[in-house]
């Protein structure tokens, strides 16, 4: 796995109450695969994520969310948890950075409740995904086909369920990444 994504930069957006493993897992995993990974964040200097029923361990930020530029990087991972993107999908700078990666036809990956992500941006109408099975509902009434599935992706948008998905989910954005980008119509 090493090496597969060297020279390659993806950027994690996140705030406080992110599902710990569903940020922490693919990081490492990225970055295991030689890619350079940093956090974005609207908060500065740490943010605590959340591990199943209580808060979790801090991790730094690396980049303010108003320095976050698209084209720096190759990707972007939206970490799931029922906090993080809630908080998110009311920030407009973090909708605007995520709609700038998709319609420069890069990976965007949102596990768990991060979907929700792709709904506010429009990202999600007419796509294959999948999400934790809370939002269903939330994703179908956006316009996407959902589907019961460890990991789904349509045209460098890829969407997992939950934390048991993770490997899957790291797995196909390596695999995405290398692919390079996207064609794709703007949302």
């Amino acid at each position: 796995m090493a090496g597969q994504l060297d020279g390659k930069r993806v950027l994690i957006l996140a705030t406080n109450g992110f599902e710990q493993s569903e940020l922490e897992v693919p990081r490492d995993r990225l970055t295991a695969a030689g890619a350079k990974v940093e956090i974005a964040s609207p908060e500065t200097g740490e943010i605590k994520g959340w591990d199943e029923k209580d808060w979790g361990r801090p991790v730094k930020v690396d980049k303010a969310l108003s320095a976050a530029k698209a084209d720096d990087y190759d990707a972007l991972v939206l970490p799931g948890g029922q906090i993080n993107p809630d908080l998110l999908r009311v920030n407009a700078e973090a909708l605007k950075l995520i709609k700038a990666f998709y319609d420069g036809g890069k990976v965007v990956a949102a596990v768990c409740h991060a979907p929700w992500l792709l709904i506010e941006t429009g990202i999600a109408k007419g796509k294959k995904m999948t999400s934790y099975h809370a939002i269903k509902t939330d994703v179908i009434n956006a316009g996407a086909q959902w589907e019961d599935s460890s990991v789904v992706t349509d045209q460098g948008v890829i969407t997992s369920r939950n934390p048991g998905d993770l490997e899957d989910f790291s797995n196909k954005i390596i695999e995405e990444i290398r692919e390079g980008r996207h064609q794709r119509r703007a949302a």
